[in-house]
């Protein structure tokens, strides 16, 4: 096949398996996310292993890579929509609770990490390394999980999406710290380098509520009313892409940050409720089951060595507990209830695409070797599985009382 049809034939074995997963999910009790990272396995080399059909892998294409990006943009899309969701207002009410614990939420994932690694024959080195990988937080599956129980505007989402955001920028400095001095080929520029990088994530910021204030309204309200075919979610696809380029490049944040940010100013337009609803129909119809599906596709239980079973149940369980006490505790240190806390911590578990792009890092950097690497991943995994089916259990009540 051409690589057209190939891609085709891929996108609508993707499209249907997650949608009829998320469908058969939903109908036993649980988030559709769920059914779509499930199916992500499935279709994945641990069972299926799509991209391994001799029909779909002539060498002429890359259609792996190719599906991958796409889910990039769907990731990119989902924060942009959970940013949009997220009033402002709100979230400076909760700027204590999202500061204590997303720091907490750092801290004690790196600390317990490593010291759960050590005994299993790595260096001091991989050790730490491995805690800043447990210290990473992506809370595109909370989000998700959130919209659907109909509780992401509430205290603890909103606490949860700020908390993430104030996590990502924690991690990114103290990767960025770790890989500076630890880098023994020369590549790391010490002091210097870590100064540029501070200075770089500051800059972005600056940048990013300069623009967001004074640049996007005008622009956007220009957008519609100019004479162009749906030229607002044009205009809004332009500005999502161009701030997640612009974080990840210039910034040195992840590029889902500068996708929630621009969720989050393009809220205060007069538009926002048509860039919500048409947004809603591209992510959510295309795009984003193929990232949660896309997940699931990176495991691969077939490598895994039996040997590597105990230290992916010790990282899996401290990846949990190490997130819902360092976050909870944080939360709980700032005024919030037990409960509410549980929550909080509970929606800061998964992983995802965070934890994956900083242990591909300490990867190509020699800071990790190929087993660490693949428990990390199998970790990322069952992080990101776990994550709907607590965050349901911690918000039932919430839920009853919504259909009370």
């Amino acid at each position: 096949m051409s690589p057209i049809l190939q891609l085709l034939i891929v996108l609508v074995i993707i499209l249907v398996v997650a949608k009829g997963s998320g469908l058969l999910a939903v109908r036993v009790g649980q988030p559709a996310v769920l059914g779509e990272l499930a199916a992500g396995v499935i279709l994945g080399p641990s069972v299926i292993d799509i991209f391994g059909f001799d029909i779909l892998n002539d060498g002429h294409f890359n259609l792996e890579e190719t599906v991958f990006l796409m889910a990039e943009i769907g990731v990119i899309l989902l924060m942009f929509l959970a940013g949009l969701e997220t009033n402002l207002e709100e979230v400076s009410k909760v700027r204590r609770v999202a500061i204590m614990a997303g720091s907490f939420g750092v801290l004690f994932p790196i600390v317990f990490g490593s010291l759960v690694v050590l005994p299993f024959g790595f260096s001091a080195k991989e050790a730490v390394f491995a805690g800043i990988i447990l210290s990473a937080t992506s809370v595109s599956i909370s989000a998700r999980t959130l919209m659907e129980l109909g509780v992401l505007q509430s205290r603890q989402g909103i606490s949860i999406l700020a908390a993430a955001v104030i996590d990502d920028v924690l991690v990114i400095l103290i990767l960025s710290f770790f890989i500076a001095f630890a880098v023994d080929d020369g590549e790391g520029g010490g002091v210097t380098e870590v100064l540029l990088i501070v200075g770089r994530v500051l800059f972005f910021f600056v940048v990013a509520l300069v623009v967001g204030a004074f640049v996007l309204p005008p622009l956007v309200r220009w957008a519609s009313s100019a004479p162009m075919s749906e030229g607002v979610i044009a205009t809004t696809l332009v500005v999502v892409f161009l701030s997640a380029w612009f974080a990840e490049y210039v910034g040195e944040v992840a590029l889902i940050t500068g996708a929630f940010l621009a969720g989050i100013f393009l809220r205060r337009t007069d538009v926002y409720r048509i860039i919500d609803e048409k947004m809603h129909t591209i992510a959510y119809g295309f795009f984003v089951p193929i990232f949660f599906v896309g997940v699931g596709l990176q495991a691969n239980a077939r490598d895994f060595e039996a040997s590597d079973v105990l230290l992916l149940a010790a990282i899996s369980i401290i990846a949990i507990a190490s997130k819902l006490l360092g976050s909870g505790l944080g939360a709980r240190l700032a005024g919030e209830s037990t409960r509410s806390s549980l929550q909080i911590g509970v929606g800061m578990i998964s992983r995802g695409e965070v934890g994956l792009i900083v242990a591909s890092v300490g990867l190509a950097q020699g800071l990790i070797d190929t087993s660490l690497f693949s428990v990390m991943v199998l970790m990322v995994l069952i992080t990101t599985l776990a994550t709907p089916i607590l965050l349901k259990i911690v918000f039932a009540e919430e839920k009853e009382e919504q259909h009370a």
